[in-house]
Order: structure tokens, then sequence, then C-alpha cells
């Protein structure tokens, strides 16, 4: 199926509509265009062919608000990625991912001193130009 665009409903509702890719537009009189589909086994009756739509609203996860493939989506996931890696960094260098406290005020300590550990870890690899060294504490001591 091959993407129309996105499309406001009356209500606000955004929804990603898609067609049949052999489905082609053709102009007619007074400048009026219309979908005419030509496949060789027509999957509907309708002379524009086969249309579905996508709401996201109603399911955020498979639907991210983006069409896959698009520049937007590379824009937005390829810094979304490095966002994941670096929280992922950040939870399994400093042991929060498996913590075995469940209280808010020592789970906030652990926060803020893995922090204050990951900026002294940049401020030194910095200051000593080895920046092979930027995210992890442990070889920069040794």
């Amino acid at each position: 199926m091959k993407s129309e665009g996105r499309a406001k409903r009356k209500n606000g509702l955004v929804r990603f509509k898609f067609t049949c890719p052999k489905t082609k537009w053709i102009k007619q009189e007074a400048g009026k265009a219309k979908r005419q589909c030509f496949c060789e086994n027509p999957c509907t009756s309708s002379s524009c062919g086969r249309m579905f739509y996508v709401y996201p609203e109603k399911n955020l996860r498979a639907y991210p608000g983006t069409l896959r493939g698009t520049l937007e989506w590379a824009r937005i996931y390829k810094i979304r990625g490095v966002v994941e890696q670096s929280i992922n960094h950040f939870k399994d260098s400093f042991c929060l991912a498996n913590r075995k406290t469940q209280n808010a005020k020592t789970l906030h300590a652990d926060l803020l001193l893995a922090g204050i550990t990951q900026l002294i870890t940049a401020i030194l690899s910095d200051n000593i130009h080895q920046h092979q060294y930027l995210r992890s504490l442990k070889p920069l001591v040794a």
C-alpha cells in the first residue's frame, strides 16, 4: 500500500490514508481528477481501488505519529536512538537498572550521585584530551 499522506477529520482526529499502489489520478473535464485502479485482479469493486485509514491516536505504540520510511522518521528516530542508548548506558553503568531498594529518597540520592559521577568523568576526560573515556569512569581512573 502506498501512503496518501495525513488527513484531519472534522473532530480533529488525525488519520493516515493508504491506497493501492496501482492507483493513479486520472484528469477529467473541468480540471477535476479522480482515482482509477489499474490492478489485474481488483481486490474491491470500487473503481478507485482499495483504501484504508490508520488512526495513530488509537495505538501510539504501533503508530508513533510519523510514517516509517519518510525523512521526518529518519530525523526523529536517529535522535531517539541516541537518547535511548544514553539512558540505557546511564542505567547500566551506574547500577540503576537492577536496584534492590524501592525507596524514593534512595533512588533520588543514587540518581544525583550517578549524575555527578558522569559529569566528573566528562570533565576529566576532556581535560586530559582522552575522549574515548568519555562514557566510562573505570578505564579513566585505571
